[in-house]
């Protein structure tokens, strides 16, 4: 699970939107080459910042070479003793860069809401610092959804993920307060996600080739912004929960 405590990473992110007879033909032209991830399925909780008026997001929409983003993430409804994780993503030329501390949720709280850093924070904390003050970005969407995680058996820096039931929520912008949400992608729909230091291997690509499978630009905050958030912006609308 990307819930190792490993701090950086680079790679190049491909994405797909397989209808449920892509899915299964690809899952079964994978199989023996590609091997579940010893955490099996699992649900991932994100909250993610922006601006006041959505500048982020909105710059991130017109493709510029250069693009970044933060995000608190959990695995699950996180008690406040369990892990979390501070992430910064960015995007240069095609390469994803991301970069998270790991700490527990009461910190990852302390820290967004008072400033409090953890001990023993290191080099990513100051990068976030320096995000925090040139934006002073507040939370903007909660996005959560089950994923799948797939690794190569030759090639472990082979990673494939599938994305499931992909959900929001633009109120109670907290990890703590369930992972309800509203459906974000269309019934039937699944997210698939190639992950890769280099080139995609022969097999990997004859297989999308075979199936026509062919790559989608999605972004699910960018997404959840273009179909919700953008209303609300423009309407000056505030998100209550029911």
């Amino acid at each position: 699970m990307e819930q190792s405590m490993q701090q950086v990473f680079s790679r190049y992110e491909t994405k797909y939107l397989l209808r449920d007879r892509q899915l299964d033909a690809f899952l079964r032209g994978m199989s023996g080459r590609m091997k579940k991830d010893a955490y099996g399925d699992y649900t991932i909780c994100s909250v993610y910042f922006d601006t006041e008026d959505y500048s982020l997001i909105r710059a991130s929409i017109e493709k510029p070479v250069f693009k970044e983003k933060l995000r608190l993430r959990s695995y699950g409804i996180p008690k406040p003793d369990d892990p979390a994780f501070l992430e910064l993503k960015r995007k240069f030329d095609g390469i994803v860069y991301k970069r998270r501390e790991a700490m527990t949720f009461r910190e990852a709280a302390d820290y967004l809401d008072r400033g409090r850093r953890p001990a023993g924070a290191g080099q990513v904390l100051r990068e976030v610092d320096y995000f925090m003050a040139l934006y002073h970005p507040v939370p903007k969407a909660y996005l959560a959804y089950e994923r799948t995680a797939f690794s190569g058996v030759q090639n472990e820096g082979l990673r494939i993920t599938l994305d499931r039931n992909i959900r929001w929520r633009g109120c109670a912008l907290d990890l703590s307060q369930g992972d309800w949400g509203t459906p974000l992608l269309e019934a039937g729909l699944t997210l698939l996600e190639i992950k890769i230091p280099g080139a995609a291997p022969l097999w990997l690509a004859r297989l999308l080739s075979d199936l026509q499978i062919y790559p989608a630009s999605y972004s699910k905050y960018g997404e959840c912004y273009q179909q919700n958030l953008i209303h609300s912006f423009f309407n000056s609308e505030v998100f209550h929960c029911a």
